[in-house]
């Protein structure tokens, strides 16, 4: 049985949306409006917030499919498989499915981000990556909670319009060289076919990246692994920023040096 952009490919869609939109955002609505300030109150110096990465930045910062090996090709973003068409969780892991619902209902992120996707040979393995910019303080609220929902979640059911259905069991795992970087693998069977799936965020100062790696007739993670090292170590070249860093790099000063002394 051929499974080429099947429920299992929507599936990949919809969960990785979940650090598309901040959930925080999704949780507590617009950020609320800065109080007035008293009438006669001297002004206050504010601090300008540090910029956020831009959609080109983050474009740059994520894979490429001639860095993925000859075999594998780039989706084009209006052909991708997305929440949208038709796979939704409709059981198991309340929180994640909560915020996949929210996700969905809120439309396109505000944010900057990037997203990828890639297609093995007859659409098999498929990879996905975005990368999503935030202030700080929200993106912090947002890896947790995104963090908390993976590890609360044991098993989730998709059904997509056509009637097809999959129950994946969840397992938390270390996908990469963080062991604290919140990770799951998921293994479902659809028409006694294996279907096998891996999901790790990690963030990257004020960006969170996302990653899926799925395939069907195989459960071994080998590929899933190095995929996923690939995308962090080149967003940490690229951003310039190591992975689990939640603050930016601090400038130092010029060293200087006593006279007389060897540099």
């Amino acid at each position: 049985m051929s499974l080429p952009r099947p429920l299992l490919a929507l599936t990949a869609a919809a969960v990785t949306t979940v650090l598309t939109l901040g959930t925080a955002q999704l949780a507590t609505g617009s950020a609320p409006a800065p109080a007035a300030a008293p009438a006669g109150a001297p002004a206050v110096r504010v601090a300008p917030a540090a910029q956020l990465p831009t959609d080109d930045q983050l474009r740059s910062a994520l894979l490429a499919a001639a860095e993925l090996g000859p075999d594998f090709t780039e989706v084009p973003a209006d052909a991708g498989a997305s929440p949208e068409a038709g796979a939704s969780p409709v059981a198991g892991c309340d929180a994640l499915r909560a915020l996949l619902n929210r996700n969905q209902a809120r439309g396109a992120a505000q944010s900057p981000h990037q997203e990828v996707q890639f297609d093995g040979p007859g659409g098999n393995p498929m990879i996905t990556e975005s990368l999503t910019a935030e202030e700080p303080d929200r993106l912090a609220a947002d890896f947790a909670t995104v963090g908390a929902a993976f590890a609360d979640c044991h098993s989730i059911t998709f059904n997509d319009d056509t009637g097809q259905a999959v129950t994946f069991s969840v397992t938390p795992v270390a996908l990469g060289d963080r062991p604290e970087a919140p990770a799951v693998r998921l293994d479902g069977t659809l028409a006694g076919i294996q279907l096998n799936g891996y999901l790790g965020i990690e963030r990257l100062n004020d960006v969170a990246l996302a990653f899926g790696y799925f395939q069907r007739d195989s459960g071994d993670s080998r590929l899933a692994s190095l995929y996923y090292r690939a995308a962090v170590a080149k967003a940490e070249r690229t951003l310039g920023v190591q992975a689990g860093a939640t603050t930016a790099p601090a400038t130092t000063a010029p060293a200087t040096t006593a006279p007389g002394t060897a540099v």
